[in-house]
């Protein structure tokens, strides 16, 4: 990776420092294994640069591995998405990209094991049977009344299970551990079930699928991690994970040591949801425009609002791992991204709201250049010819006919520099029948060009862009904001009614002639506008559409 991250002592940090300290191993090795059933989002992200980060610094391997034990949900489409959204965050496996499905054999020749060592047994209640045996919280469950079969009996009905002899929901395979456990996850957990449903990688080869719980343990296992780091809601399946490898290893199944499941916090963000049932709500029902729709904290959508994956990486270190849950301030993800942009984007100007400013003294016909810095912090990217002319674009906001006490900018009789070129003194302006604005009039004064001799004898508070009518371009821009307007969605309501209204906002912007060529996911800042990047999916040779990722400052503030 190009950006060096410093390393943030964590208890996950503590843990492995002290494997490696005592011998237990000799390379860490981590994974990141998202289940190809939809989109990756903000909270992967966190995982993502915890996993790989470990990997990296503690010069060891985090394997990429699709948990893909589902056929019914899952598609090539998530596959590809999910590559492409790793890479995008700046990370590689090299040559350690797996899949649960390339393991299915040696699953199924565990759970033979399992059911010949009496760890397993093929149970033939229908799952509102088995729901209403399970017990509770504070109640044992109830033994199945096929709990008892021999081995023997177990392994014939799993074999016949595999060959399809079988419909839906007639048998499952569950671990035979304890019904009477104070951890529900304990009480003969389903291990393995009938799915007649062609698979997205090995498609109809099986109908009998393994259960993620037993699945997960054994890639770890097979893949030799050595650290399997996950949300604190599988903290408890924690003793299941334990206990099915122990088995195995007892079986020869798998090698020692076997991996150590480590759970930490999952993200929280303030006016985010994270749910992938909320998401698939938003998008299902249309209140956003699809998966990559630049205000859902996809990370298809995040590329697209223009969110670096250097502020992401940022944003994870900034926040650490923990073992308590916690909120944070979206505002903290939003400062992140704003330092990366701000040493990365180059500067252009654009006016959001175009107001016709006429120069009266400068001469019709006549244009000139004025020089503007890339970017004003890192001189060495050096400066831009910006067009000058008798007629200009300025923002709205910029002239006011009665101004309130302490604004600078444009009213009659009043002096501002027009930044990087001349001062003006605006002497008027332009109504239309109705009363409104169309356009504002000044003169200029010829040797008051910023840089030149005797431009400091003008002395003015004010300072405003602008552009040539006559160069610049229209260009469509979407001012984007939180989807959300309050900070916990849909804890207090529907989830629907804390929809931000004004989430987006779609102008047609006058932009210099330097942003019309440029090409999709090129950042900038517009000048006192913020940072806004051309849009990946819509813009096109010569008509950049763009998308503002970030304000300036945090305007929620």
């Amino acid at each position: 990776m190009a950006d060096a991250e410093i390393k943030v002592t964590n208890f996950i940090r503590n843990i492995i420092d002290a494997d490696l300290a005592a011998g237990r191993h000799a390379i860490v090795r981590t994974r990141f294994p998202p289940e190809p059933n939809g989109y990756l989002h903000f909270g992967h992200a966190k995982s993502i640069c915890l996993n790989f980060g470990l990997a990296r610094d503690y010069s060891g391997a985090c394997h990429l591995r699709f948990d893909d034990t589902n056929p019914e949900k899952e598609e090539q489409e998530y596959v590809d998405s999910i590559i492409d959204a790793v890479h995008w965050l700046g990370w590689d496996w090299n040559d350690k990209l797996f899949y649960a499905s390339n393991y299915f054999q040696s699953m199924y020749d565990f759970a033979e094991k399992l059911i010949e060592a009496g760890h397993a047994y093929v149970d033939s209640q229908s799952a509102e049977e088995m729901r209403a045996s399970r017990g509770t919280l504070t109640e044992a469950g109830k033994p199945s009344p096929y709990r008892d079969r021999t081995p023997a009996e177990n392994l014939e009905l799993f074999r016949r299970m595999k060959s399809g002899a079988f419909p839906d929901g007639t048998h499952v395979l569950r671990a035979k551990i304890d019904m009477a456990s104070g951890n529900i996850n304990l009480r003969d957990p389903a291990i393995y079930r009938i799915r007649h449903a062609e698979h997205h990688n090995t498609g109809n080869q099986w109908c009998l699928y393994p259960m993620y719980t037993y699945a997960h343990p054994i890639e770890d296992a097979l893949e030799n991690i050595t650290h399997s780091i996950c949300t604190l809601e599988f903290e408890d399946q924690r003793p299941f994970y334990d206990w099915l490898l122990q088995r195995l290893a007892e079986l020869g199944c798998v090698s020692t040591p076997l991996p150590q499941q480590i759970e930490f916090a999952r993200l929280n963000l303030t006016y985010v949801v994270l749910s992938k049932r909320k998401l698939i709500q938003l998008v299902d029902e249309k209140h956003v425009n699809g998966w990559d729709d630049p205000r859902l904290p996809t990370l298809v959508g995040a590329r697209r609002r223009g969110y670096t994956p250097a502020g992401f990486r940022k944003f994870a270190e900034m926040i650490g791992v923990t073992k308590s849950d916690s909120l944070i301030d979206y505002s903290i993800f939003e400062e992140c991204q704003r330092d990366v942009l701000n040493e990365t984007a180059p500067r252009r100007i654009a006016v959001l709201d175009p107001l016709k400013l006429v120069i009266d003294n400068y001469p019709a016909g006549q244009e000139e250049e004025c020089l503007a810095p890339n970017h004003p912090q890192q001189p060495e990217l050096g400066k831009r010819a910006v067009p000058f002319s008798r007629e200009l674009w300025i923002e709205r906001e910029d002239f006011m006919e009665v101004p309130p006490k302490g604004y600078f900018r444009l009213f009659p009789g009043n002096k501002v520099r027009l930044r990087y070129g001349f001062v003006v003194v605006c002497t008027g302006c332009d109504k239309d029948d109705a009363g409104n604005i169309v356009a504002v009039h000044c003169n200029y004064f010829a040797d008051s060009q910023s840089g030149t001799p005797g431009a400091d004898t003008y002395k003015v508070k004010g300072n405003i862009h602008w552009l040539s009518a006559q160069h610049a371009h229209p260009a469509e821009v979407r001012l984007y904001d939180r989807l959300f307007k309050v900070p916990n969605p849909g804890a207090e309501r529907d989830l629907l009614e804390d929809i931000n209204p004004d989430s987006v906002k779609t102008i047609t912007a006058q932009l210099e002639p330097a942003l019309r060529d440029v090409a999709p996911e090129e950042h900038f800042q517009f000048e006192r506008h913020g940072y806004f990047v051309a849009d990946r999916v819509e813009s096109k040779a010569g008509c950049p559409v763009f998308n503002r990722t970030v304000t300036l400052k945090d305007a929620w503030k």
